[in-house]
């Protein structure tokens, strides 16, 4: 399907790239410019339950919302499916008036950007793909910059991930009962559960808000002055409270003050369990012990972080306590960085400044995405996000795009489409 978006976009070459999990796509745009810029999709979304949404998730339908406008709803509608599409409706815009893009595209999308991109290396590691990048200088992700208020976050840079499963079950640690048993056996049998739970306690400090694994801290490097001065000038040009009632949020940890919170989210790496899996979970009681339980936790790494170290040390952290038994499944992603110098940061913020957009640079995402495996050898690309318009909800239910904004200073799909088309402009003269 990909593809086929691709073709009919002007695309002139689509290839579907097999890996050892799901496949990726290759597609090139000659426009006959002596400018090439590399362009990365994802096709993939996260999981939903249809019961918690307003609207159904796969149906894409326009809504109002209030003090946005007509926004669409659906699963990967902000992340990262709308602005993808609105990149992709800029070079139709461009083909009806009678143009080319004023540079060449080389676009590489990934299948699996979801569950931390395991097998993208081989799609971008491939012979034609790596020729093709080789003409770049950059590639950027379409991505939704604005906030409700319209002003523009360009992201310097996005934190690493590592997504993990820990499983504690009584036949590797050779306790307990081998199978469940009833709970009335607790009293002379070891827990998994309880296993797991001591195991996870050590990973963290006493209130769970900095990692507390052996050696965490060893290579992380601290915020340069300059990021800190970035930090300063979000936390003056922006306010604390839209930011809360953006997300939801009740206070920062520990009550800190918006500034405090801030250079948190840009400096320090984490530790946190996505979910829990052990024993019964239905209505009423089962009494049971369970024999095993299971932790899905993420990890978020800062330069100069790898995600291959991380999993060294946790394994190293457990065994060292008595959890050496815990089993430990891993998917890594390392943090990346661009600068604020390169072609893709002065062509995206020449085209925010001529729409007339407040513009703050942020030293890092707190998420992450696959930035690091372009950015390092033997690609070595400027990697970033480029866009106008707004989302929100990404990954969660009634997730949206804003269609048509209310708001002068937010674009609309149409009016982001626009922007694409000056970017690459912008771009083409970078």
């Amino acid at each position: 399907m990909l593809c086929d978006l691709l073709t009919e976009a002007g695309f002139q070459y689509t290839k579907v790239l097999p890996t050892d999990g799901a496949p990726g796509v290759f597609a090139t745009f000659d426009a006959g410019s002596p400018r090439t810029v590399g362009v990365y999709f994802l096709y993939d979304v996260k999981q939903f339950d249809p019961a918690e949404w307003s609207s159904p998730p796969l149906v894409g339908e326009i809504v109002e919302k209030p003090d946005l406008g007509k926004v669409m709803i659906g699963r990967g509608a902000w992340n990262s499916k709308g602005p993808q599409m609105a990149f992709l409706a800029a070079l139709h815009a461009l083909r009806a008036a009678g143009l080319n893009p004023p540079v060449n595209l080389v676009l590489v999308a990934d299948g699996e950007e979801e569950i931390c991109s395991p097998h993208f290396p081989q799609i971008v590691g491939d012979s034609e793909v790596v020729a093709a990048l080789s003409k770049c200088k950059e590639i950027f992700l379409p991505w939704p910059a604005q906030s409700p208020e319209g002003d523009v976050e360009i992201l310097l840079g996005t934190k690493g991930w590592v997504e993990l499963e820990l499983t504690a079950s009584t036949e590797r640690w050779g306790r307990g009962a081998k199978d469940d048993i009833h709970s009335s056996h607790k009293a002379e049998l070891d827990s998994a559960v309880w296993h797991l739970v001591k195991a996870l306690n050590t990973l963290v400090s006493e209130d769970g808000n900095d990692p507390a694994i052996d050696d965490w801290f060893e290579n992380v490097v601290p915020l340069t002055e300059r990021q800190k001065e970035l930090v300063s000038k979000k936390v003056a040009t922006t306010s604390e409270g839209d930011v809360k009632n953006r997300f939801g949020v009740q206070c920062w940890v520990r009550d800190l003050s918006y500034y405090d919170a801030m250079e948190r989210l840009a400096s320090k790496p984490t530790v946190n369990i996505q979910g829990l899996i052990a024993g019964y979970t239905g209505p009423g009681g089962n009494t049971v012990l369970p024999n095993k339980a299971t932790a899905k936790l993420d990890l978020r790494l800062v330069p100069n972080q790898t995600g291959e170290e991380a999993v060294v040390k946790i394994k190293a952290h457990l065994a060292k306590r008595g959890f050496g038994d815990v089993e430990v499944k891993s998917i890594t992603l390392d943090p990346h960085e661009i600068d604020e110098d390169s072609t893709l940061i002065k062509a995206a913020i020449a085209t925010y400044e001529s729409e007339g957009l407040l513009v703050n640079l942020w030293p890092r995402s707190g998420g992450s995405w696959p930035g690091a495996i372009f950015s390092r050898p033997p690609i070595s690309l400027a990697a970033g996000g480029f866009g106008t318009g707004h989302g929100g909800r990404a990954h969660a239910p009634d997730e949206y795009y804003v269609i048509e904004a209310i708001n002068p200073k937010l674009r609309g799909m149409a009016e982001s489409t626009l922007s694409y088309i000056s970017f690459l402009f912008a771009l083409a003269e970078t």
